[in-house]
C-alpha cells in the first residue's frame, strides 16, 4: 500500500500539477496585487476618483437592527479585471512554451533499394493495365 502511494506521488504528472498549483497561487498573488496597486488606481482616477471595490447598489440601507444590503459590482468589476490579466498572460506563456517546442521537422530520407523497387513494379503494373 504504502508502495503503491509512494509511485502515485513520485509519478511526473502528480508533481508537476503540485508546482503548478503552487505557482498558480503565487502568481494569483501578483496580479491581484498588480491589478489593486497599480492598475485600477489609474482607472479610477480617469473615471472620476471611483474606487471600483466601493462600487455597489444599495438594496436596503443599514439600520441599527439590520446591517447594508447591497450588490457589491465593484468587486465583481475588479475580479474580472484579475482574471482577464492572468487569462491573458498564461496565453501568452503558453504560446510562447509552444513556439519554444516546435521543432523543424526532420526531412524526409531518402527512398530505400527496397521502396525504389517497389515504385517500380507499381509503375509497370499500372502501364499494363
Amino acid at each position: 500500500m504504502i508502495s503503491d502511494l509512494k509511485k502515485f506521488l513520485l509519478r511526473g504528472n502528480v508533481v508537476d500539477l503540485a508546482v503548478a498549483v503552487i505557482i498558480g497561487a503565487a502568481f494569483n498573488a501578483i496580479v491581484k496585487s498588480f491589478v489593486n496597486g497599480v492598475l485600477m488606481p489609474p482607472v479610477g482616477l480617469l473615471l472620476g476618483g471611483v474606487n471600483f471595490k466601493d462600487l455597489k447598489w444599495v438594496l436596503v440601507k443599514a439600520t441599527e437592527k439590520a446591517p447594508e444590503v447591497a450588490i457589491l459590482y465593484g468587486q465583481f468589476l475588479q475580479t474580472v479585471v484579475d482574471f482577464l490579466i492572468i487569462g491573458t498572460t498564461v496565453f501568452v506563456v503558453v504560446k510562447s512554451f509552444e513556439k519554444l517546442q516546435k521543432t523543424e521537422k526532420p526531412a524526409p530520407a531518402a527512398p530505400s533499394k527496397t521502396e525504389k523497387l517497389l515504385e517500380e513494379i507499381r509503375d509497370l503494373l499500372k502501364s499494363q493495365k
